[in-house]
Formats: C-alpha cells, sequence, structure tokens
C-alpha cells in the first residue's frame, strides 16, 4: 500500500502548513497591538486572521520539537469500501512511537488489535537495533550531512507554508467551543488567480479547509482539509478525486505542549490510473509519555527503560 500512503502524504502536506501562513520575517516580526487586543474578539479582519495563524505556525514548529520528548502509541485502522460505500474489509496497526538518536522510530506492536506473533516481534526487535547501531556509529561527517539535509527539509517546508499564505483567503466563520476551549471557527478558501511559485504548491487551489483555533493559546486544534477538484499526483501514480478529506484534532499535553490526537481520512483515488481506491482511515494517538531527552540509547532491550 506504499502508493496509498503516498497519496496520504499528499493530504498531509496540508497539516504540515497547519499554521497554514508560515510568514517571512517582515510579517512575522511582531503581532502588533492590534492582534492581541483580538484575543476575545468575536469578528476579525483578515489581516489579523492572518497574525493570529502566523503566530499559531511559529507555535506549531515549537510543538514539533517538543514531540520529540515524548513516546507515544499511534493506532491506524483501514476501512476498505467497495462502490457502493460499504466496508469489503477492515485491517488495524497499533506502533510504539520513540525517539532514537534524534529520529522519530516505530515498533510495530500490534496486528488488529492482536500481539504480533515471536517471528514477527523479534523481526521488529532487529530493525529498531539496526537503526541503534548505525546512528551509534555514525561519522561525524555523516551526522553533518544528515543534519544538513534535514535542515534543507525544514527550509523547503517553509518556503511551502509561506505559498500557503499567499493561496488562499480566510474568514472568521465563528466562534465555538471545541472540547470545553473556545475556539475561532476560520475558512480558507483558494484565492482567485492564485498562480504558485513552487512545485509542491501547484496543488493548493484544489483544496480548501477550515481551521479551529484555540482563543487562549493561539494553537489550531482541528483542521478539516477537502479536495474540491481532482488532484494528480505524478505522472501516473495517482489521482484523487473531489470529495477526499482529511480531518486532524490535536490535544494539550502536560500543560505544555499541543500533540496529534486523531486524524481521519476519506480517500477516493485512482492508482496508475487503473485501481481505485476507496477507503476511510483513522489515525489515534495516545499514552503520550516524557522521557529523558540526555539519555543514552544503547541495546534494543533499554529502550523501554526510555520512557
Amino acid at each position: 500500500m506504499q502508493a496509498v500512503r503516498t497519496i496520504f502524504a499528499v493530504l498531509l502536506a496540508l497539516v504540515s502548513a497547519s499554521g497554514m501562513a508560515q510568514s517571512d520575517n517582515k510579517a512575522a516580526s511582531t503581532p502588533g497591538p492590534s492582534l492581541a487586543a483580538t484575543a476575545d474578539a468575536d469578528s476579525l479582519s483578515e489581516d489579523q486572521i492572518r497574525g493570529l495563524i502566523r503566530l499559531a505556525a511559529e507555535k506549531d514548529m515549537e510543538n514539533d520539537k517538543r514531540q520529540r520528548d515524548y513516546t507515544f502509541v499511534e493506532r491506524e485502522e483501514e476501512h476498505k469500501l467497495d462502490g457502493r460505500g460499504n466496508v469489503k474489509s477492515v485491517e488495524s496497526k497499533t506502533y510504539e512511537i520513540m525517539e532514537l538518536y534524534g529520529e522519530p522510530v516505530e515498533r510495530l506492536t500490534a496486528k488488529d488489535d492482536k500481539p504480533l506473533s515471536s517471528k514477527e516481534a523479534a523481526k521488529e526487535e532487529e530493525k529498531i537495533q539496526k537503526i541503534i547501531d548505525k546512528r551509534k556509529n555514525e561519522s561525524e561527517s555523516a551526522r553533518n550531512k544528515r543534519l544538513e539535509k534535514e535542515e534543507k527539509e525544514r527550509e523547503d517546508g517553509r518556503k511551502f507554508v509561506r505559498e500557503v499564505a499567499d493561496a488562499y483567503n480566510f474568514k472568521l466563520a465563528a466562534t465555538e467551543q471545541f472540547e470545553g476551549r473556545p475556539t475561532y471557527v476560520i475558512d480558507a478558501t483558494p484565492r482567485p488567480g492564485y498562480e504558485p511559485h513552487l512545485k509542491d504548491a501547484k496543488f493548493l487551489p484544489k483544496f480548501k479547509f477550515r481551521l479551529w483555533l484555540d482563543k487562549t493559546d493561539t494553537e489550531w486544534v482541528k483542521l478539516d482539509i477537502q479536495c474540491i477538484d481532482t488532484v494528480s499526483v505524478g505522472l501516473v501514480l495517482a489521482r484523487i478525486h473531489k470529495g477526499s478529506n482529511i480531518q486532524i484534532e490535536q490535544t494539550r499535553v502536560n500543560d505544555e505542549v499541543w500533540l496529534p490526537q486523531h486524524i481521519a481520512v476519506k480517500l477516493d483515488a485512482r492508482l496508475a490510473l487503473l485501481m481505485g481506491v476507496n477507503l476511510t482511515e483513522e489515525i489515534s494517538y495516545r499514552d503520550y509519555k516524557k522521557f529523558r531527552t540526555d539519555t543514552k540509547i544503547t541495546p534494543v532491550g533499554e529502550v523501554r527503560e526510555q520512557k
């Protein structure tokens, strides 16, 4: 299902821009008094909305860093549908997510909510050990090269989210309670005449989204992205059809960070112009546990002690 994961990656690229306006240095310098004064307002101008979203984007970058201080459990449940939308099959996988030498690593722990066989579990342990050995024996030049690559990817991400800010018009749709917290509900629609500057931004006009922004923390708590036109991925790899949808929710953890809680995907697509894909997927996150970031990780048997 690598091709399906590729399609998810395209949809989730919008999630990486969840701040939805990672601004340039000039735009993000200081929100200004007019922005601070809007904290309890029920009406916002588009410029004020952009200011709030830029602030949320900055905080989201910090959340991403702090997530690396946590282990957690991720459960994926996929429902394959027939042409009438009826469920044909259901399968689930559960992973333990950890950080090893600055790299997030997933360990499969269950399939269809059943523990792995001894053979499957051993294979997962072997995978983790290989990562540990590779990082432990990594040369300084290799490490620098890897870090440079990661920095380039982050910079590419900054450029992409700047495109998002240019690609959409923003409007305050409502103010409402979300899980007991007051939020701004913001709609984003493609801006007419938008011309993308980046190759990866060409599909932005194919999507619209609604964002729930926490009034108190200025953090996004929910994102609902709708595909409003056919999206072609690669030359013949896939097409995402109108009506595909992804919803993402975050939650506050330990009164210090906002982290993923739930993702729901509805995907209608065609792979290689031949095989149709119609499915829904639910991804849940739980059991966030903070660990010591300065702990040295060695054998696999000690990995769980880092929690």
